[in-house]
C-alpha cells in the first residue's frame, strides 16, 4: 500500500461550500480541486451521499477525492438534503427530489469557474445506486458513471427483500438510516440554525421501516430508481464494481448484459467496501483504474481501459469456513463479453440425499423437510461489512435441518462462474411457503464452505408484483437463482446443496412452519462453468491519499454471539458492531458509534420470531453535546407484523426530544 502525500497538481480544499437548489434548499459540500482550476478548468467527479462529509465518512472521503485532484479533477462530496450539514429533512432513499437534486447539483458545477463542463459520479452503495438513477435522467453534463455494490432493481436485489422473502437486514438497514437521521448538522458549518434543523429532522424523517413494510410486492414504490426498467435510459459508461462477499454482486451481471454502451465489470472478494480498502483482500490499485476511466471518458485519453475484458473477477480458490477472512486466496479471471458467448453448464440430477450427473440413472423419490427455526443462526448476514464476524460458519452446523445432497468426490477440479440454478419440482403444506438452496464446498475433513445461495418465497414463483398463494399439497415447478459466483472446487473435493424451509435470521420466517415435498426425479442443479484459459489480468498495488488524523478514546468492539437458553428452548443470534470513540482531530469531534442488534425465537413457534436493534450515537466538541439514542422492534404473528420504535435525543444531560412509534402492518403473502 502507498499513502501519496504528493501529486502531479497541488491540491485546494474547501470544507465547506454550499450548492443552492431551485427551491432555495442549500446543500452542503466538501471540494478539493487541483490549484488555479479556475484558470484551467477541469472535469468534476461527484460524490453524493447522506453520511455525514464533515465527521461521518470524513476519513474515508479522504483517501480517494484528494488522490482523485491531485490528478486533474475537482472533487466534490456532497450530502444529500436533510443528512449531514445540507439543509432540508430526509424522508426515504432515492427519492425523486434526491434525484432531481443531483440533476441540479451537476447543472451547478457546469457553472463553476474551475469546471470545464464535463462531469462524472462516483459511489459505493447509496452513491453507486443514485449515480445509476441520475445517468437515467441523463443530464447532458454527466459522461461516466463508477457504480460500487449497488443494484438496478430496488425490490428484487437490494437489502429489502429477496426472492420475496423478508431480509434481516432491512431492520437492520433501517435502523442505520433512523440513526443516521437522528443527528444534527455542525453548528460550525450552519450556525445557530443547527438546532431549528435538528428538530426539524427529529420530527419528520419518519420511521422508514413502516415504508418499506407496507410494501411487500414489487410494485410501484420499488420500481421508482430500479433501472431495470429501462436500460436504455443509461447511455453514458458504466463501470460496475462489487465484492463476492457483497449483498449487490448480482447487478453487475445484469448491467453488464443490459446496459446499451460502454461498461465494464469487476469483482473481488470484497464485502461492501471500495476496493483500495478491499477486506476480505486482497485490496487493489482502484484508483488508478478509476484514473484510468476518467482519463478516458472526461479527458478523451486513450488509456486502453477499454482494451481490458468486459469482466475482470476474482477465482475463490478452496477455504476452510470462517467468519472472517483477511484474504481470500484465489486468482483473477477475465471474459471478454457477457454473458460469454460460448456459455456451457454442467447439470447434476438430485437423486436421495446425492448429486450425480444428469445422465445417471435413479431411482425417482419424493424427500421431505420441514426446517426448524435454528437453520440460518450460522447464515452470516446477507451484506458483509467486515466489521464484524458476518460471514457464514461451517455449514455443518446448518444442514442438520436441512435436505443434503453431496456429490461423489470430483475427479478433477471444477470452475463456475456466473449464477448456479436449482430446479425443483415441490410442494408445500402451507399456502405461504419458502424455500432456501446453499451450494457448498465439502472439503475432505467434511468442513463445509458455503459459496453461494438462493431464496424463494414460492408464492412469488411466477410474479414478485402479484404473487399468488399455493395449493397445499399441489407440485409446483420453480427455479431458484443463486448470486452469481466464481469458485474452484479443487479435484476430490465434493459439491453440496442444501434446501431448507427457513433461513432465520437471514430471511424473516413464514407465518407458519411448513413441510416440503421434493420430487427429486424432476429435479436439479445446474452449474455455469468457466473455460480456463491464459490470464492476463494484473492490477497495481493500492494507491491512496492520506487521510486525517483520528485519535481513538476507546477500543472498538465487533462479536457474533449464538445463545441457546435451553430452558427455555430460546435461541438468540447477538450483533455487537461498538465502534468507540475517536476524535477526529482536524475538527476537534469526538465521533461515537455503537450498535447491537439481537434477533430471537423460542423452540418451533414461528410467530415467536423477534428482531431488535438498539443504536447509540454522540457528537461532542467543546459545550457542543449530542447524543441520540434509537431502538425497534419487529415482531409478528401469522397474520401481521408489529413494528415499535423508540427515539430519544439528548443535549448534555438533558433529553430534549423523545418519539414512540407503533404499527401493525398485515403480511402480504410474506
Amino acid at each position: 500500500m502507498k499513502i501519496q502525500q504528493t501529486f502531479p497538481n497541488r491540491i485546494r480544499h474547501i470544507e465547506n461550500t454550499w450548492i443552492p437548489m431551485p427551491d432555495g434548499t442549500r446543500l452542503a459540500a466538501r471540494v478539493w480541486m487541483p490549484e488555479g482550476a479556475e484558470r484551467e478548468p477541469v472535469p468534476a467527479i461527484l460524490e453524493y451521499i447522506p453520511y455525514r462529509k464533515r465527521d461521518g465518512s470524513r476519513l474515508r472521503d479522504e483517501t480517494f477525492h484528494p488522490y482523485f485532484a491531485g490528478h486533474g479533477y475537482a472533487c466534490i462530496r456532497v450530502d444529500i438534503r436533510g443528512s449531514g450539514d445540507s439543509e432540508g429533512v430526509l424522508t426515504d432513499e432515492y427519492l425523486q427530489q434526491e434525484l432531481d437534486d443531483g440533476v441540479s447539483i451537476i447543472e451547478w458545477l457546469t457553472e463553476q469557474p474551475w469546471c470545464n463542463g464535463r462531469v462524472g459520479m462516483i459511489g459505493i452503495s447509496w452513491g453507486g445506486f443514485n449515480g445509476l438513477q441520475i445517468a437515467a435522467m441523463q443530464p447532458p453534463a454527466l459522461q461516466a458513471v463508477v457504480s460500487v455494490c449497488s443494484t438496478d432493481d430496488r425490490y428484487a436485489d437490494d437489502v429489502h427483500y429477496m426472492g420475496g422473502c423478508l431480509l434481516g437486514d432491512n431492520l437492520s438497514w433501517a435502523s442505520t438510516m433512523f440513526a443516521f437521521n437522528s443527528l444534527p448538522p455542525d453548528p460550525a458549518v450552519v450556525g445557530e440554525r443547527w438546532r431549528e434543523m435538528w428538530f426539524d429532522r427529529l420530527e419528520g424523517s419518519g420511521l422508514w421501516l413502516h415504508t418499506w413494510l407496507e410494501h411487500q410486492h414489487r410494485d410501484d414504490y420499488w420500481k421508482h430508481g430500479s433501472i431495470c426498467e429501462d436500460f436504455s435510459r443509461v447511455q453514458v459508461p458504466v463501470m460496475a464494481v462489487s465484492g463476492w462477499a457483497d449483498g449487490y454482486s448480482n447487478a453487475v451481471f445484469r448491467l453488464l448484459t443490459h446496459l446499451p454502451g460502454p461498461r465494464l465489470g469487476l469483482i473481488g472478494p470484497w464485502s461492501h467496501r471500495y476496493p483500495h480498502l478491499g477486506v476480505p483482500g486482497p485490496a487493489i490499485g482502484f484508483l488508478q483504474e478509476c484514473l484510468r476511466w476518467w482519463d478516458k471518458w472526461l479527458k478523451d485519453r486513450d488509456t486502453g481501459i477499454m482494451e481490458e475484458p468486459m469482466l475482470r473477477a476474482w477465482m475463490l480458490d478452496t477455504m476452510p469456513p470462517s467468519t472472517a477472512y483477511s484474504q481470500r486466496y484465489g486468482r483473477w479471471v477475465s471474459e471478454p463479453h457477457w454473458p460469454p458467448q460460448e456459455a456451457r453448464e454442467q447439470a447434476f440430477r438430485l437423486t436421495e440425499y446425492r448429486l450425480v450427473d444428469e445422465g445417471t440413472a435413479v431411482e425417482d423419490k419424493w424427500l421431505s423437510l420441514q426446517s426448524p427455526l435454528s437453520n440460518g443462526l450460522f447464515a452470516g448476514k446477507w451484506c458483509s461489512y467486515s466489521a464484524t464476524p458476518d460471514l457464514p460458519h461451517d455449514q455443518r452446523e446448518e444442514d442438520g435441518g436441512a435436505l443434503v445432497f453431496n456429490s461423489e468426490p470430483l475427479q478433477e477440479t471444477l470452475e463456475i462462474l456466473g449464477a448456479p440454478v436449482v430446479e425443483l419440482h415441490i410442494s408445500a403444506s402451507e399456502p405461504v411457503a419458502m424455500v432456501a438452496v446453499r451450494l457448498s464446498d465439502m472439503q475432505p475433513d467434511n468442513k463445509v464452505t458455503r459459496v453461494s445461495y438462493g431464496l424463494l418465497n414460492l408464492t412469488h414463483r411466477d410474479s414478485h408484483a402479484d404473487p399468488t398463494p399455493l395449493e397445499p399439497g399441489k407440485p409446483y415447478r420453480v427455479r431458484v437463482q443463486l448470486n452469481q459466483i466464481a469458485q474452484s472446487f479443487p479435484k476430490g473435493h465434493r459439491i453440496r446443496l442444501a434446501i431448507s424451509s427457513s433461513y432465520f435470521p437471514l430471511a424473516w420466517p413464514t407465518p407458519n412452519s411448513t413441510r416440503l415435498h421434493i420430487h427429486t426425479g424432476k429435479s436439479r442443479l445446474l452449474l455455469p462453468l468457466h473455460q480456463s484459459r491464459e490470464e492476463k489480468v494484473v492490477f497495481p498495488e493500492v494507491e491512496m491519499s492520506a487521510s486525517s488524523q483520528a485519535q481513538r478514546l476507546s477500543e472498538e468492539l465487533h462479536d457474533w454471539r449464538v445463545i441457546r437458553e435451553l430452558d427455555e428452548d430460546v435461541s438468540t443470534l447477538e450483533v455487537i458492531n461498538d465502534g468507540g470513540f475517536q476524535k477526529l482531530e482536524a475538527i476537534g469531534t469526538v465521533v461515537q458509534r455503537k450498535t447491537q442488534e439481537w434477533y430471537s425465537y423460542q423452540g418451533d413457534d414461528f410467530s415467536s420470531a423477534r428482531g431488535e436493534t438498539l443504536w447509540e450515537r454522540s457528537l461532542v466538541r467543546d459545550d457542543w453535546q449530542i447524543k441520540t439514542l434509537t431502538r425497534t422492534v419487529l415482531t409478528c404473528d401469522p397474520g401481521y407484523f408489529y413494528l415499535d420504535a423508540e427515539l430519544d435525543a439528548y443535549e448534555g444531560d438533558k433529553r430534549v426530544y423523545s418519539q414512540n412509534w407503533s404499527y401493525a402492518i398485515r403480511r402480504q403473502l410474506v
